[in-house]
């Protein structure tokens, strides 16, 4: 017999607004308990440093959480100039200083290099794995931790405020960029050293600060049903994906693990035309759904949508 699961079936998102010095596993937990969930995951870690959105997905939501991490992602933040950390941020150590200041000028002729496709190595506090163990703790016992470049994109960055010792930036980028590390690079490119020192996350794929609430406002809600008005559906992240509506039929043959052939030009015209743009691209994703509710993920290949997670939420 199979063990039974603890807590309820709860099915969703949350969004909260994650306050500075807490780390993202806690928030999870907290999350869990007010709604009593079987199951939570979050989509997309952030530094006790930062404050800003975490999306919490619970039960099915969960096999969804891909798809909100390699959404856009929206950053404000300061850079302290004149010192360089181990860390890239103001919790680790100075390591370099310069009394070199860059002008607003300097600053805004230097941001459109650090637009589009750049190389990027990756802080060596982060959560990368070096032979089997994260960078961070082979950092923090005091090892030299080396991590290769690698590509990121950039959609946009721009100035908001420049002062003598720090300025205030946006930044609009893709999944796997450090903060932490454009900062340092970009200061280092106007000649100085610089750190993060404030950073906030203000958009995760297609999740806003419009859907936000703070982790205290949660939990005065803990056991209490206006709790549920703040979760978002599971198909809220899936807004950037095109649908497929299907039949009653057809959504029980998915749910049985069978594909749905779609050979026919005509059957093919089902398919919105957000979907052709996008796998004329090489994206053949899409998710199906029947009258509204999401059935299940899945892929169009060789004339057949193949469903590739399934959702079972009632």
């Amino acid at each position: 017999m199979a063990r039974r699961k603890k807590g309820d079936p709860v099915h969703g998102w949350i969004i909260i607004d994650k306050p500075i010095g807490m780390n993202s596993t806690p928030v999870v937990g907290k999350v869990r308990r007010a709604f009593n969930a079987q199951k939570a995951g979050h989509g997309g870690t952030l530094d006790p440093l930062a404050s800003g959105l975490l999306p919490i997905a619970l039960g099915e939501a969960t096999k969804t959480v891909n798809f909100v991490m390699e959404g856009m992602k929206s950053y404000t933040f300061t850079v302290r100039w004149g010192e360089a950390t181990d860390s890239d941020d103001s919790e680790g150590a100075v390591i370099a200083t310069s009394d070199a200041r860059p002008t607003q000028a300097a600053i805004e002729a230097a941001l459109a290099q650090f637009e589009g496709e750049i190389w990027q190595r990756p802080p060596a506090y982060s959560a990368i794995k070096v032979d089997g163990q994260r960078a961070y703790d082979l950092a923090r016992a005091g090892e030299e931790v080396k991590l290769a470049e690698r590509q990121v994109w950039i959609d946009s960055i721009a100035l908001v405020e420049a002062r003598e010792n720090e300025a205030d930036f946006r930044v609009d980028c893709g999944k796997g960029t450090y903060v932490r590390s454009l900062a340092r690079d970009l200061a280092e490119s106007l000649g100085t050293h610089g750190h993060i020192v404030a950073l906030r996350r203000c958009q995760v794929g297609p999740f806003r600060e419009a859907d936000a609430i703070c982790l205290d406002s949660l939990e005065e809600l803990e056991h209490r049903e206006q709790r549920f008005e703040r979760l978002l559906s599971l198909e809220s992240a899936l807004d950037d994906i095109p649908a497929l509506d299907v039949t009653p039929g057809e959504a029980q043959t998915v749910r049985n693990g069978q594909s749905l052939p779609l050979l026919k030009r005509s059957d093919q015209h089902r398919l919105p035309a957000s979907f052709w743009e996008a796998y004329e691209d090489g994206d053949n994703r899409l998710w199906l759904r029947l009258e509204g509710q999401a059935v299940a993920l899945a892929v169009f290949d060789a004339g057949t949508v193949q469903p590739v997670r399934v959702f079972n939420h009632g």
